[in-house]
């Protein structure tokens, strides 16, 4: 997951592992995508944007479900559409892309938490934009605008300096190894680069990720750098 903020605009956002080979499409998969929109004018953009990239394999909103990545496009989070990205992850198994043209500071950890590791602002969603954002979530990497990663990690952060003045503020443990992928995901380097950066394979890297994931009960990279943000390890 690439988390180091760029330069802002279309193709810029955070966290999509750029490596083709770490992609799903590295054997000529496609990636089945279900458009999700409260309107059809959004759903027919979405869908004429990703039509043109061979590898989405596009499919009905009914399709939802495990290896299947869900496309929602809404112009703000109401409770509609966070209950709906709520059961397409939760409920359902599916990745999930949210394509949103507001987004309030306190919506910003509800969206992580409930699953969705790549945000794609609206006048940013160009085809290109989108299919980037549809792979890095069917990888389970983080895809997040780089405005928006400031958000989160000022967010966080004060979330964490909060509980930490509490009494009886909870504490939990990540190994020493854990902490240091932690900290260069969070700085954007991929799985390749991690592993060069720290002298491990990048089959280590990767059961380190998945082993924290699991135990913590994390759904992707952006929510465990959240985690360990919010925790104060990084």
């Amino acid at each position: 997951m690439r988390t180091t903020p760029r330069t802002t605009g279309p193709g810029r956002g955070v966290a999509a592992g750029t490596r083709a080979s770490n992609g799903p499409s590295e054997a000529g998969r496609r990636v089945p995508v279900a458009v999700h929109a409260a309107d059809p004018i959004s759903r027919a953009g979405a869908v004429s944007q990703l039509r043109q990239h061979p590898v989405v394999e596009l499919r009905e909103e009914s399709d939802s479900g495990p290896g299947v990545v869900a496309l929602l496009v809404s112009e703000i989070l109401d409770e509609a559409t966070l209950s709906r990205l709520r059961r397409l992850v939760r409920s359902e198994g599916a990745k999930a892309v949210l394509v949103v043209g507001v987004l309030r500071e306190n919506e910003l950890l509800d969206v992580i938490e409930c699953g969705v590791g790549a945000i794609v602002w609206r006048h940013e969603a160009t085809g290109h934009r989108l299919a980037q954002a549809v792979l890095a979530a069917a990888r389970g990497d983080g895809d997040l605008p780089s405005d928006l990663l400031g958000r989160l990690i000022s967010q966080v952060g004060t979330l964490h300096r909060t509980a930490a003045g509490q009494p009886g503020a909870p504490t939990s443990g990540l190994a020493p190894r854990e902490v240091d992928v932690l900290r260069l995901v969070a700085e954007g380097l991929d799985t390749g680069e991690i592993a060069g950066k720290l002298s491990y394979s990048e089959r280590t890297v990767k059961n380190v990720m998945h082993g924290l994931t699991t135990r913590l009960h994390l759904r992707n990279r952006a929510h465990a750098v959240a985690y360990a943000l919010r925790e104060g390890y990084i």
